[in-house]
């Protein structure tokens, strides 16, 4: 019974830690006047990944490198088809305005150099040592894009969102506070998760590829909630497209700087074709401007419980 409230705390604490998160990030753009999107796909993506880091990093020493990359394939998965999915049926997603075609485009191209790898496999220092100097060159373009907007040539601020803070002092709080509310719940959460699966005789691949990939993927779900929840679609897809392109850049990367894994064949021959297909969805997303309501939402979230049910049949 104890399993039970300790995943009951650790869902609370990810959405308490969601909704800080949120409101520091919309105020840090409006007081850096830089666009929301930006501050999304960096700071907040970098923030709500940080729990699939210490998992995959985790999981490499202890030798179960296929675990790490489930981890991140998984994640992957989930964060297009669940953190876009149960927002859009709260509230409607909307693409950005701003441009993130380029980002998009990023995401497609690494996804593509990640599948390379795994089909080639094992993926070590080397490869580790290519994505990581991808995730630098992802940093440079941000970078670039908050000088051009702080020069007026981009849009701002755009988003209505309640309680925004604008003191400073408020502002690193509510952000420092929800970074570090964010992979703790994460963590008990996913630690309760696994020992209820381990309670229904759930195998360890289903677990890594599933429960522990929903897991790691909770700081996400619950930011994207609180962002739709105050109206802050650009905060809401700039994290899923920038937590993407952290899981494979920044942690498959250090991940295999510390030690040589191996995809699976069950994600080699079937995971990582969803990974790749649910990228270009997101694409599709960006470049069409589409906006994510509630029909589509449902359809997103259904086909990620179809996948989940795949998974465990195979």
């Amino acid at each position: 019974m104890a399993v039970y409230f300790l995943l009951a705390g650790g869902l609370g604490l990810l959405f308490l830690g969601g909704d800080w998160l949120v409101r520091g990030a919309v105020g840090l753009a409006d007081k850096l006047a830089i666009p929301a999107i930006i501050i999304g796909l960096t700071i907040v993506a970098l923030g709500t990944s940080a729990p699939e880091l210490v998992i995959s990093i985790d999981a490499a020493w202890q030798g179960f490198g296929g675990l790490a990359v489930g981890n991140v394939v998984g994640s992957n998965i989930a964060n297009v088809l669940l953190v876009l999915g149960i927002p859009a049926m709260i509230a409607p997603i909307v693409s950005p305005k701003n441009d993130v075609k380029t980002t998009s485009f990023f995401l497609v191209g690494l996804t593509a150099m990640f599948m390379v790898m795994m089909w080639n496999g094992p993926i070590d220092w080397m490869d580790g040592l290519a994505l990581v100097t991808c995730l630098v060159a992802f940093l440079g373009l941000q970078y670039y894009k908050i000088q051009i907007a702080k020069r007026g040539t981009a849009e701002a601020f755009e988003e209505e969102v309640d309680n925004v803070p604008t003191r400073g002092s408020m502002i690193a709080a509510l952000m420092i506070g929800g970074l570090i509310a964010l992979p703790i719940g994460a963590q008990v959460t996913v630690d309760a998760a696994v020992e209820i699966a381990k309670k229904w005789s759930v195998s360890e691949d289903v677990i890594g590829l599933t429960v522990v990939a929903i897991g790691t993927s909770l700081p996400e779900l619950a930011t994207g909630i609180m962002a739709t929840r105050n109206q802050s679609s650009s905060v809401a897809i700039g994290n899923v497209i920038g937590s993407n392109l952290f899981n494979i850049a920044a942690i498959m990367g250090i991940t295999t700087l510390v030690a040589t894994v191996e995809a699976g064949s069950h994600i080699v021959s079937f995971d990582m074709w969803v990974m790749a297909a649910v990228t270009g969805f997101l694409l599709i997303v960006v470049l069409a401007g589409v906006t994510i309501g509630r029909l589509l939402g449902l359809l997103l979230t259904t086909a990620y419980l179809c996948y989940v049910v795949a998974t465990v049949a195979m």
